[in-house]
C-alpha cells in the first residue's frame, strides 16, 4: 500500500492519518482536506515509521488496533526519537476502557477519539491540538532566545567584571605610583633646598670675593689670571646649579598656563639683559629678524629655551658674531624657532644625544655637560612642542624648537 499527499491551496497543518481501514482513510481524508489540511496517508504503523522518516507532519492521526505493529507500538518508537518525539499524536479507537486511555497518555499522545469519528469533535480536537503545540514551538524558540540572551549577558557581565577588577588593580598601582611620586617630589624639593642653601650660596660667596681680589690685585697677572680661572669654573658650577633646578622645577610642573608670546620682545630683553655679559665677553652678535610668528607658551620657560640656545651657540660655535635668530611655520599649526651658528658639523650620532640626558658632550662642541638641552627638551614637551637639531656643512648648526602657533 502507497501513501498519498492531497495538497489544498490554503494549507492549516500537515497530517499523517495511520489506519488499516481504507474506508476510515477515504472519509477523514475528504473531511479534512475539505477543511484545509494537507493529508498524508499510511496503512499500517510499519508504512508511518517509515514516512516520518523523510516527512514531518504537524499532527498524526494513529489507529490504535492495527495488526503487527499497533498503535501503542508506533507512539512509543516516534517518542523515542528526537526528530518525532514532539509531533503531537491523537489515539483514534473504539477502545473505550480506561486504562487503555491511560496507557496512551503515558506513551505519549496528547488526545484519544473514540470511533465512530465525529467530524466536528475530530476538527476541534485537531485545531486545539495544533494551536497548543504552534504555541509550544513559540514558547521553545523564544525559551531558546532567552537563554541565549542571559548567556550572552553573563559573559558581558562577566568581561565588566573582568574589566573592574583590572581597573580597580589599575587604580591601585597608579595610587601607589602617585604616592610614590609624590614621595619622590618631596625629596626632589628637599634637594633643591639643599642645593640651593649648602651649595649655591657659598658658590656665590666665592665668586663675590674673587671679584673683590681681582679688583685688589689687578697688578698681579699672573695672580689674576688664577682668579678668573677659578672665578669661570665656579660661575659654571652655579650654572649647572641653576640649569638643575630648573629642570626639577619643569619636571614636578602638573600643569603649565601658557599664552601667546611676542618672542621677538622676549629675546630683545634677554639680549640687553641676562645675555648682555655673554656678548660682550665673547664679542658675540645675534642677528634677530624684522618679525616673528606668536607661539603659545610661557614666557618664563621659554625665556630659558632661548637662554640655553643662544648662550650655547655664544660659547661654542667659533663664530660667535654670526649667530642668527629665525623661525617657519609648519605643519598641523606648529611655529618651528631655531638658532643658526657657524659651528663645526655634528654627526648624526651627536645630533641624536644632545637632547639625552647629561653626558659629557664632545670637547670639539662644548667643555661642559648638556644640561641646558636636557632643560630645553623637558620644557618645550611640557609645552606641547619638539626639539631637534640641524647639521650641514658650509650651513653650520641650527637648533630648532617647535610651539604651538597662537591665533
Amino acid at each position: 500500500m502507497s501513501a498519498a499527499l492531497r495538497p489544498h491551496k490554503v494549507s492549516k497543518g500537515t497530517l499523517l492519518v495511520v489506519d488499516d481501514l481504507p474506508e476510515n482513510l477515504v472519509v477523514l481524508t475528504d473531511f479534512l482536506e475539505y477543511e484545509g489540511f494537507q493529508i498524508l496517508l499510511a496503512y499500517d504503523g510499519k508504512q508511518a515509521l517509515a514516512m516520518t522518516e523523510h516527512l514531518l507532519p504537524d499532527l498524526i492521526l494513529l489507529d490504535v488496533l492495527m495488526p503487527e505493529l499497533d498503535g501503542f507500538e508506533v507512539c512509543r518508537y516516534l517518542k523515542s526519537q528526537k526528530d518525532t518525539k514532539h509531533i503531537p499524536i491523537i489515539f483514534m479507537t473504539a477502545l473505550s476502557e480506561t486504562i487503555d486511555k491511560v496507557n496512551g497518555f503515558k506513551l505519549g499522545a496528547v488526545d484519544y477519539i473514540t470511533k465512530p469519528l465525529q467530524r466536528e469533535e475530530v476538527l476541534v480536537r485537531i485545531r486545539t491540538q495544533i494551536d497548543f503545540h504552534g504555541i509550544q514551538q513559540q514558547l521553545t524558540q523564544q525559551n531558546n532566545f532567552l537563554k541565549t540572551e542571559i548567556e550572552h549577558r553573563k559573559q558581558i557581565e562577566h568581561s565588566l567584571q573582568n574589566t573592574a577588577n583590572l581597573l580597580a588593580e589599575r587604580t591601585a598601582q597608579l595610587e601607589k605610583r602617585s604616592i610614590e611620586l609624590q614621595r619622590r617630589n618631596d625629596e626632589l624639593d628637599r634637594f633643591s633646598s639643599m642645593v640651593t642653601h649648602e651649595l649655591r650660596d657659598p658658590l656665590g660667596w666665592v665668586v663675590t670675593k674673587i671679584d673683590t681680589l681681582l679688583a685688589s690685585y689687578a697688578f698681579n697677572r699672573h695672580l689674576n689670571e688664577s682668579l678668573r680661572e677659578i672665578s669661570y669654573k665656579a660661575e659654571s658650577m652655579l650654572d649647572s646649579i641653576d640649569a638643575l633646578l630648573s629642570l626639577a622645577s619643569v619636571l614636578r610642573a602638573n600643569y603649565i598656563r601658557v599664552l601667546p608670546l611676542d618672542m621677538l620682545l622676549i629675546l630683545r630683553n634677554l639680549i640687553e639683559t641676562r645675555l648682555a655679559y655673554l656678548i660682550s665677553g665673547h664679542q658675540g652678535k645675534i642677528t634677530l629678524p624684522d618679525s616673528l610668528p606668536l607661539a603659545k607658551g610661557h614666557s618664563v620657560l621659554v625665556e630659558e629655551v632661548w637662554v640655553n640656545y643662544l648662550s650655547n651657540a655664544l660659547k661654542y660655535s667659533g663664530e660667535p658674531d654670526s649667530i642668527r635668530v629665525g623661525a617657519t611655520r609648519g605643519e598641523e599649526g606648529m611655529v618651528h624657532f631655531w638658532v643658526r651658528d657657524q659651528g663645526k658639523e655634528l654627526s648624526a650620532k651627536e645630533c641624536e644625544s644632545l637632547f639625552t640626558p647629561p653626558i659629557p658632550l664632545q670637547d670639539k662642541f662644548a667643555k661642559g655637560h648638556g644640561l641646558g638641552l636636557l632643560i630645553v627638551r623637558q620644557i618645550v614637551e611640557k609645552l606641547g612642542g619638539k626639539v631637534w637639531i640641524e647639521s650641514k656643512r658650509g650651513v653650520g648648526n641650527t637648533f630648532y624648537f617647535s610651539l604651538p602657533e597662537a591665533e
